[in-house]
């Protein structure tokens, strides 16, 4: 029995990564351990580890390390804590193999500890590319701290083998966000108004903001654009769920809560949750904001995704993802496109370029055929050999 530990920071991992944490625990070769960390454990982002606890998964550690500050030194704060976290954590569960999803901070400290401390690292998501914020370095370290890669497609497969990791490791799986949609029973537009408590318009679109952190533009300059732009819109409702917990993202969280405090026809969550989130898609005219949802899952749902900015540059987009600039009139103009019935009328032929399904099953299979040996050394792989 191989102990395999999966760490999760965000409602976002934990919703993608549900599906495998299933698969574990079904498992007759592998063992489920689960530390939660970072968002999951603040009341600032809804607490969602109950939703964790309610869902009757055995979580193994807590890691505290989110402070309450947004800004670039309180982070880089948060990962130190985090490292001295994860290594207790580690010390105490002593797992086979950590598997994490992505890019973010809190996931990066996690494997800094699990590489000190000898154990192997699975890594879901690797090989993407967005330009726009840190993530993306931080995504390329989590690769080269890994043995095995999970990748959501071939393009992505072939970006982890460039970084020099050896593709007997690489495996192309599909991406996860699609697994759920076809495995959950989702809800009617009447039961998702009773959920929501929200009334939903003729027309309706769900918000997803985070801090662009690269961008040269302030946090309250990029949240004002994009308020600017749904303001002039009549006859919609807006679902905003909250921003990440990145430095610039306290600002975007106020601004938000201050639209939807004086409208009607929107309303703010600190998390949906992954039941109404979905919901939400399959009847919702579209995405607006720049999450790697409205590219991973949207699509699925053949409704369009405006994607603003740069904070998702260079991932694989479908033909329903319109990329706009980050200022109210390209904004406003992508939104007036999203809702236009010729381009909702041409979403009939467009294909998720992350799959159809099955990558959860791909990885536990994979992982089922896995020997661990607590060694955390590998030869770089040079294509010019």
């Amino acid at each position: 029995m191989k102990n395999i530990c999966i760490v999760t920071g965000t409602r976002a991992e934990y919703g993608l990564l549900r599906g495998v944490m299933e698969g574990i625990e079904q498992s007759a070769k592998l063992k489920l351990q689960l530390i939660v960390t970072g968002m999951h454990l603040s009341p600032e982002f809804g607490s969602t580890i109950n939703a964790i606890e309610a869902e009757d998964f055995k979580i193994d550690r807590k890691v505290e390390m989110l402070l309450s500050s947004d800004t670039a030194v309180g982070v880089t704060k948060s990962i130190g804590l985090g490292l001295i976290g994860f290594a207790d954590a580690l010390e105490e569960i002593s797992p086979d193999l950590i598997l994490v999803l992505g890019d973010r901070f809190e996931i990066f400290a996690a494997v800094i500890a699990a590489l000190i401390a000898k154990i192997p690292v699975a890594h879901i998501h690797g090989g993407e590319v967005t330009e726009g914020a840190y993530d993306d370095q931080i995504r390329h370290s989590i690769t080269k701290i890994s043995q095995l890669h999970f990748t959501a497609s071939e393009e992505y497969k072939q970006r982890v083998i460039q970084l020099g990791e050896n593709p007997r490791n690489v495996f192309n799986v599909g991406g996860l966000g699609v697994d759920n949609i076809f495995k959950l029973n989702l809800m009617s537009r009447e039961k998702l108004e009773e959920a929501l408590e929200f009334k939903l318009g003729k027309r309706n679109l769900i918000i997803t903001y985070h801090p662009v952190t690269l961008d040269e533009n302030s946090s309250r300059y990029q949240i004002e654009e994009l308020l600017s732009a749904l303001d002039a819109l009549e006859d919609v409702n807006f679902i905003f769920t909250s921003p990440n917990a990145d430095n610039g993202g306290r600002i975007i969280l106020q601004r938000i809560q201050d639209f939807c405090f004086s409208r009607s026809n929107a309303k703010f969550f600190k998390s949906l949750g992954q039941m109404r989130y979905l919901s939400c898609l399959s009847h919702f005219d579209g995405v607006i904001g720049n999450s790697s949802s409205g590219l991973l899952e949207a699509p699925s749902f053949k409704i369009g995704t405006l994607n603003i900015g740069n904070r998702q540059k260079g991932r694989l987009k479908a033909s329903s993802v319109i990329d706009c600039d980050l200022n109210r009139e390209s904004i406003l103009e992508g939104i007036i496109k999203i809702l236009s019935t010729s381009f909702r009328a041409s979403l009939s032929n467009a294909t998720n370029p992350y799959g159809d399904g099955g990558a959860s099953k791909k990885i536990i299979k994979i992982l089922e055929s896995q020997d661990f040996d607590k060694s955390v050394s590998k030869s770089f792989f040079d294509l010019r050999k």
